[in-house]
């Protein structure tokens, strides 16, 4: 089969992140030597000391207390190296500040348990990562309600919002299915409400979209994908991006309801979620992760505009039943995708006319990892169904939209026609 040909419109909308990058691959090269380096070193070095000594037992006192800026005084709460990545996340989330954590996982974690009490209530997308969605059940058992609803509609998303929600949860683009809420009539209600916003930007990432434009309250961002992209290193971080009004937020401790208060809802989250709950990034992955974000920009660009090759090719195929991708026409947010977002990815998900033929397939590729896992520079497949949902049950993957022969894909660096290739040999 040939490749699909695009259109001036599409062909257009894939030039956005050449104009919309230069600033930001600018900024995060030199963001390090910027902030000046030890011996004149490009790269902020990999900090391993757990300890922090002072000269000064005032100025000891003052990290503990916040009085002093700046300092640090055990690594479970952070290292000048983990300092320097966060610094860089900040700017590329245009945010008031960031605090980073050892995966994705332990950052939503940390932020859910720092900023809830029992009784509290929120309002989640219902398409959200599998491993979130466990988490928000988890909630449930410790009293903390939860509503999973279709945010496409920031209608749905009001109808489910009571006098005790404090928070709403999103993801940019959901993983496998890529639905694409209502971010900015969304954030639009958060705002009018008083209600945290929180949104996932893992997939897209600040190189597709930022997500203080629509109004978040807190970005979540799994360093280890898009960010860092190359696989060999796990991390997660949240940024404030300094909307919020704290002061009004019920659930900050006392302790904490000192000084600026836009930086109570971070403060909180470094002492009870980083501090408490002990999920510290280490050095030498932040190291891995500062090093990876130099190109975010460029492979995004390059992953986006393959993916989206790709996604056409395979709609066009007759063993393809269904192609799911926010750049294409045939997508239910793709008009609301494309205002939004520089281009739409490297995630795409397919599913297989026959779902029989499922394992067949697969093994019968040869470039695409067979592997979980996503943002990498190689291509990374896996059966959704069998593997990644199997824990939640036929009925959650029927609410979803999860069917037994979805394949999710996360296009890496490959050239877009050697990835047509494999597929078409291994569907022929």
């Amino acid at each position: 089969m040939t490749t699909t040909t695009p259109n001036d419109d599409q062909d257009r909308s894939q030039e956005a992140p050449i104009r919309q990058a230069s600033r930001l691959s600018t900024d995060t090269l030199h963001a390090d030597r910027r902030a000046g380096v030890e011996h004149g070193g490009i790269h902020k070095p990999i900090h391993t000391s757990v300890q922090y000594g002072f000269e000064r037992v005032e100025d000891l006192i003052g990290v503990f207390q916040g009085s002093l800026k700046g300092g640090f005084n055990y690594a479970r709460q952070g290292t000048p190296t983990t300092a320097a990545l966060e610094a860089k996340i900040t700017a590329l989330e245009q945010g008031l500040g960031t605090i980073s954590f050892a995966t994705g996982m332990a950052a939503i974690t940390a932020t859910l348990l720092t900023l809830l009490r029992a009784g509290d209530h929120i309002v989640s997308s219902r398409y959200v990562f599998g491993n979130t969605n466990s988490l928000l059940d988890s909630l449930e058992g410790l009293g903390i309600a939860v509503s999973k609803v279709d945010a496409g509609s920031a209608a749905a998303v009001e109808a489910a919002l009571r006098p005790e929600t404090r928070l709403v949860f999103v993801e940019t683009i959901a993983n496998p299915g890529t639905q694409v809420p209502d971010l900015e009539a969304i954030g639009a209600l958060c705002r009018a409400r008083g209600i945290v916003y929180v949104v996932d930007n893992t997939i897209t990432s600040p190189a597709l979209f930022q997500p203080r434009s629509v109004g978040a309250s807190l970005v979540i961002n799994s360093l280890t994908k898009t960010i860092a992209g190359h696989g060999d290193a796990l991390g997660g971080a949240v940024t404030d991006t300094g909307l919020f009004d704290w002061s009004s937020y019920p659930n900050i401790f006392p302790a904490y309801r000192k000084g600026d208060a836009r930086q109570w809802g971070l403060q909180q989250i470094r002492k009870k979620g980083l501090r408490d709950m002990g999920g510290t990034l280490a050095s030498d992955a932040a190291h891995r992760i500062s090093v990876g974000a130099e190109t975010l920009a460029l492979r995004v660009q390059r992953s986006s505009a393959t993916a989206l090759t790709l996604a056409r090719w395979l709609q066009a195929h007759p063993k393809i039943g269904a192609v799911f991708y926010p750049g294409l026409k045939s997508h239910p947010q793709h008009e609301l995708a494309g205002r939004l977002f520089k281009a739409s990815s490297w995630l795409l998900s397919f599913e297989l006319r026959d779902p029989a033929s499922l394992v067949a397939v697969l093994d019968r590729l040869r470039l695409p990892v067979k592997a979980t896992g996503l943002g990498d520079t190689r291509s990374l497949i896996i059966p959704v169904a069998p593997t990644i949902f199997w824990e939640a049950g036929a009925a959650v993957r029927a609410e979803m939209g999860i069917a037994d022969g979805m394949i999710r894909l996360s296009v890496g660096l490959e050239e877009a026609q050697d990835l047509i290739g494999d597929f078409e040999q291994a569907l022929a």
